[in-house]
């Protein structure tokens, strides 16, 4: 195949199917002053002796400053150094502003907080088409107890622990149905037992939460919320809600009345929803923020896939409205 017809924006994108670490490299120059950039290129050539390197672009603005320095620094970056990748990529800043380095051979600036930690003296320099390959002798190196940050397509990306064998024993206990919900009601309970301390019923557990998504519904969207999750609100229990000075009710016949809160129905829907956010974090405990995020997202796109077929009534945006309580402040 004749590659001289290569188009490098093509061949950049399928080069980028391949998942890499991601990593910066430091070194010292004979001026006294740090250098650094964002690689990830970086690769293991041997381990006895143990040598690595990694590709340096010959336009790079510290190229002159690596090619003639004798040690530098590979440094593989942890998840929550992103931040450190995107200014190590960056023209013309102080990219080690703020940051506190350690010093390795030859004055060579260590960083703090990575997943691991190569010092090296570089041994042979190769020219690469519009790269200079540096290969160095790992002289000292640190391993830290922190995943890494990994580039993918593009953009960065976080590894996941592989999910266990599902055992087809007992696939019922498996079922994507079953864990959803049996996560839900694990969740609600203490929310629930909490409320049962205040005098509330499950009736009105779950009206705190369909008026939370927001104010201004009739009773009949109210009772069509209810229908979602297989219950039925008498117009009785929404009249005793009345009566306690926690709703009120507004327009001249009960097909067009919109409920809103009183004051001190805002304040005990705030308090349900303290509840709930304390449930949430109590819940995911056994989870990092990464894991907790991920988890978020998959859900969401199971949600957003069985619910094409779902009724008007009960899509998202007929239910959440700019008033709810969710995103107001307490």
């Amino acid at each position: 195949m004749n590659n001289t017809n290569f188009d490098p924006r093509q061949f950049r994108q399928a080069l980028g199917a391949f998942t890499t670490g991601v990593t910066i490299v430091t070194t010292r120059g004979a001026d006294g002053q740090d250098y650094g950039l964002t690689a990830n290129s970086f690769n293991s050539v041997s381990i006895d002796p143990p040598m690595v390197l990694w590709s340096l672009n010959k336009d790079s603005t510290s190229a002159h400053a690596f090619t003639a320095s004798e040690y530098f620094a590979v440094h593989i970056l942890a998840t929550d150094q992103e931040h450190l990748s995107n200014m190590f990529a960056k023209r013309g800043v102080d990219k080690f502003a703020g940051l506190t380095t350690g010093r390795g051979p030859d004055g060579i600036p260590l960083l703090e907080g990575c997943s691991a930690r190569f010092q090296c003296r570089t041994t042979y320099q190769y020219e690469g088409g519009d790269h200079v390959i540096l290969v160095g002798e790992v002289l000292a190196f640190d391993r830290f107890d922190t995943p890494p940050l990994v580039f993918h397509g593009g953009g960065y990306r976080r590894l996941m622990q592989p999910a266990p064998a599902v055992d087809n024993s007992v696939y019922g206990e498996n079922w994507l149905g079953f864990l959803l919900g049996r996560a839900y009601y694990q969740m609600q309970l203490p929310i629930r037992q909490q409320l049962k301390t205040m005098g509330m019923s499950d009736l009105d557990f779950e009206l705190l939460g369909m008026l939370s998504f927001g104010e201004g519904k009739t009773l009949t969207q109210l009772r069509r919320l209810f229908e979602f999750v297989g219950k039925h609100l008498p117009r009785e229990h929404l009249d005793l809600w009345v009566d306690k000075g926690l709703l009120t009710l507004e327009a001249s016949d009960e097909e067009s009345e919109r409920i809103y809160f009183t004051e001190s129905g805002r304040q005990l829907t705030i308090q349900w929803l303290a509840f709930a956010k304390a449930a949430e974090m109590s819940a995911l405990e056994s989870l990092d923020y990464e894991e907790a995020q991920q988890l978020k997202l998959l859900i969401g796109r199971v949600i957003q896939h069985t619910g094409e077929t779902l009724p008007e009534h009960w899509r998202k945006e007929n239910i959440w409205q700019d008033n709810n309580l969710w995103q107001q402040p307490g």
